[in-house]
């Protein structure tokens, strides 16, 4: 899902909360109306070429700002099934799938991916969509994971040899400003519906779009995850890390994409912004933050998100049912914002190690 950033702790103790909304009665019937009714455990495993008795979870297990997840329960393992709100092509997703797997085979900290017996990678279940990766017991989101474990999974991640022939277009989300227009509409728009974040937004407004100032265009594009927030690279129980949700996946710099990291992990620490780039740059990652511009792709982002939460509270939906869903979601800018001085100071800090 784009984006749920858990904000950094204040104490020495992480406290994570899940990205994934917690799983109400509300949020279960917007499951069940998105795929038209409840799933049947056995027909979803025969589809995927698991035998024996299924088990699915009463409801979903968690709740993203894309999807769902339920659990299934089967003879040959267990599985976590990601029911989407809005369907995609087998053609849209085979890129992001394609990268996915090569980093598992390459070695990369991440759930296998299971296609279904004709080597689809969704299954079409009671008029929705359905696909399967392999389950992992995963950790609340925490930003302050060991630094150095974060640089080695993303230098590895960025090592995963993928063909460079045909990476596809890039996506404005990742690489483009809001714009100063637009961010007064928002703020206007917000105002005017009397958000209780109005306020804040217009407070930062001035900040956002002198960062957007920053943005450059990628100098050297590969295949990237383009989500690695720390709701998506989480702790294991046996002290690793695990990286989940490869659905964004697509062209990218390394340099921006390390340069996000950089931000949601450091959590304005120096020493762990050195400690990641340091980790990263050992395992042999071939991005760099060494200038504003590999900051691109966190301005962008967070950004859109803002943009995309805002519009969220004007017009609540799936992604976010109910205002104060919105208005958490855009929280996490406003009481956690990428300034330019918080940027500098990263920049301070990691550029003598590089």
């Amino acid at each position: 899902a784009r984006r749920r950033r858990p904000r950094c702790p204040s104490g020495d103790r992480a406290t994570g909360r899940c990205h994934q909304q917690p799983v109400t009665a509300q949020s279960t019937g917007e499951a069940s109306r998105c795929s038209n009714g409840p799933m049947d455990a056995t027909a979803l495993a025969q589809r995927f070429s698991l035998g024996g008795p299924a088990i699915l979870s009463d409801g979903p297990v968690a709740r993203g700002k894309q999807g769902v997840v339920w659990r299934l329960d089967t003879a040959e393992g267990r599985w976590a099934v990601k029911v989407p709100f809005v369907s995609s092509t087998e053609e849209e997703v085979a890129a992001a799938t394609a990268f996915h797997e090569a980093a598992h085979a390459a070695g990369v900290p991440t759930p296998e991916v299971r296609r279904t017996e004709d080597g689809s990678v969704f299954a079409p279940f009671n008029g929705g969509q359905a696909r399967l990766y392999e389950w992992v017991d995963l950790r609340p989101p925490d930003r302050l994971l060991d630094p150095a474990l974060v640089g080695a999974v993303v230098a590895a991640m960025h090592r995963v040899p993928m063909p460079d022939t045909d990476l596809g277009s890039l996506d404005p989300f990742f690489c483009e400003p809001v714009g100063a227009e637009r961010w007064d509409q928002v703020v206007d728009q917000l105002t005017q519906e009397g958000a209780p974040f109005a306020s804040g937004l217009a407070h930062l407004r001035d900040e956002l779009v002198a960062l957007e100032s920053w943005i450059e265009p990628p100098e050297r594009l590969i295949t990237c995850h383009r989500d690695l927030w720390s709701d998506n690279v989480l702790g294991t129980a046996d002290g690793g890390v695990c990286v989940i949700d490869w659905e964004e996946s697509g062209p990218a710099d390394p340099s921006q994409e390390l340069g996000y990291v950089l931000f949601d992990f450091a959590c304005g620490d120096p020493r762990r912004a050195r400690a990641l780039v340091t980790a990263y740059r050992d395992a042999g990652g071939p991005g760099t933050v060494s200038r504003r511009g590999h900051f691109s792709m966190l301005i962008a982002q967070l950004g859109h998100i803002t943009e995309l939460a805002a519009k969220d509270w004007l017009t609540p939906n799936l992604r976010s049912p109910q205002r104060a869903d919105a208005a958490e979601w855009i929280s996490e800018v406003l009481d956690d914002p990428h300034t330019r001085e918080v940027l500098d100071a990263l920049l301070a800090a990691v550029d003598s190690r590089q």
